[in-house]
């Protein structure tokens, strides 16, 4: 194994923000609050989001799974896990959404074989509110990524992201593709990344590249 995708799912895998959509339909009036400060840097994810999801009733969660139901993913997504397969490069999905809507939505495409590993938020719906739980939490992100990639280590490693939550894997990976609002925050940060729109361009340009 001599390379490791990292990715991220929601409007990345995803052709829309799934999460971000969810939690506007869900917490309408908290999301428009709470979302701009993310994006802004100014509230961390693991506490906006934290707060975000736990003003859900757990009664909701199977009209969330349902929400992301209907999602469509980005093109090319099956054909790239073909070409990685038969190079034997592991891919690996890290989120900083809910494990299950993940799940759902590679279970539709009939990908979720195809997934070597995935790391998102899991809730707990016993009580009245949803409550997350989440075994790679940090200071400022509930799933951090650059804490998850570290175990893979002695890898060229890959990341495909877009937006503020792909900020630490971007800063961590060898090289970055990177559409949406993460271009911004890369050019900001003077970051080297490959733009790309759907995951055909991706398995070309690696196919080029080696």
């Amino acid at each position: 194994m001599s390379k490791i995708v990292f990715c991220d799912f929601d409007g990345t895998i995803t052709a829309v923000e799934t999460f971000a959509g969810m939690l506007k339909e869900f917490a309408p009036d908290l999301s428009a609050q709470i979302m701009p400060q993310m994006y802004a840097r100014t509230l961390s994810l693991r506490r906006g989001v934290r707060q975000l999801l736990e003003s859900i009733p757990s009664q909701k969660y199977a009209d969330i799974l349902a929400y992301a139901e209907s999602k469509p993913i980005r093109p090319g997504l099956a054909e790239f896990l073909a070409f990685l397969q038969e190079q034997s490069i592991p891919f690996i999905i890290i989120s900083g959404g809910i494990q299950g809507m993940i799940e759902t939505v590679l279970k539709r495409e009939g990908l979720l074989d195809k997934v070597t590993a995935i790391y998102g938020v899991n809730l707990h719906t016993q009580g009245e509110y949803l409550q997350v739980h989440s075994d790679w939490e940090n200071e400022t992100e509930l799933v951090a990524k650059a804490l998850i990639m570290a175990k893979y280590s002695g890898v060229e490693t890959i990341a495909i992201g877009d937006s503020v939550t792909d900020i630490t894997m971007a800063r961590r990976a060898d090289l970055v593709f990177a559409r949406d609002r993460l271009i911004d925050y890369l050019q900001s940060e003077n970051q080297p990344y490959i733009p790309w729109d759907n995951f055909f361009e991706i398995r070309e340009y690696l196919l080029l590249r080696d």
